[in-house]
C-alpha cells in the first residue's frame, strides 16, 4: 500500500509518501513541504496548494491519502489557515477517487511513538528509526507528514480492509 500522508498548513504543508503493510517497516519513497508566501493572497496560496498536491498525487499515484486533523489551537488565524489546507489536501485525494482518512496529532504520535503526547524530536527520532532512514527527514513538516503515512498503514490500512470485506459481505 503507497500512502501519501500530508501534514496541512497553509504556509508549510508536509507530504510524505510512503509504501507498507500494516504490522511490517515502511519505505521512504519520498517527501517534500509545499511552500506559499504569507503576503501573497489567500486564494493564490489555496491554489498553489491545490495544484501542488494534485501534481504530486498524479506523480506517486498512492493507493490512499492520510491528512492529520485540524484541532484547536490558541491562534484562530493559524487555525483557520490550518483548516483550509486540510481541506485541500482532502479534495486533492477526493478528487483523485482515493480513499482519505484523517487522524488527530496524537493518534499519529501513539501510533509511530507508542506515546499520545510525544514531541516533534521524538516523531522524527521514530520516523528516521522505523524507516532506516540515514538521516531524520527535515523539516518537521515533512517528518510529521511521513508519520501522518506511517499512522494510515498501521492502523488505517487495516480500518480500511475491514470496511472492505464488511461491504463485500453485504453483498
Amino acid at each position: 500500500m503507497r500512502v501519501l500522508g500530508i501534514d496541512p498548513g497553509l504556509t508549510r504543508c508536509g507530504v510524505g509518501i510512503v509504501d507498507g503493510v500494516p504490522g511490517r517497516l515502511g519505505k521512504l519513497v519520498g517527501y517534500t513541504v509545499v511552500r506559499s508566501d504569507p503576503d501573497q493572497d489567500i486564494a493564490e496560496r489555496l491554489l498553489h496548494l491545490d495544484t501542488s498536491l494534485g501534481e504530486l498525487v498524479a506523480a506517486y499515484k498512492p493507493d490512499s491519502v492520510a491528512v492529520e486533523r485540524v484541532f484547536a489551537q490558541h491562534n484562530a488565524r493559524t487555525v483557520m489557515g490550518t483548516a483550509q489546507a486540510s481541506g485541500v489536501a482532502i479534495l486533492a485525494g477526493a478528487r483523485a477517487g482515493l480513499p482519505v482518512q484523517t487522524y488527530t496529532p496524537s493518534e499519529v504520535k501513539a501510533a509511530v511513538t507508542g506515546s499520545g503526547t510525544a514531541d516533534k524530536a521524538q516523531v522524527t527520532a521514530m520516523v528516521t528509526r522505523l524507516l532506516k532512514l540515514d538521516a531524520p527527514p527535515k523539516p518537521a513538516d515533512a517528518a510529521d507528514a511521513i508519520a501522518i503515512a506511517i499512522c494510515h498503514i498501521w492502523r488505517g490500512g487495516t480500518r480500511a480492509r475491514i470496511e472492505a470485506a464488511a461491504r463485500r459481505s453485504l453483498r
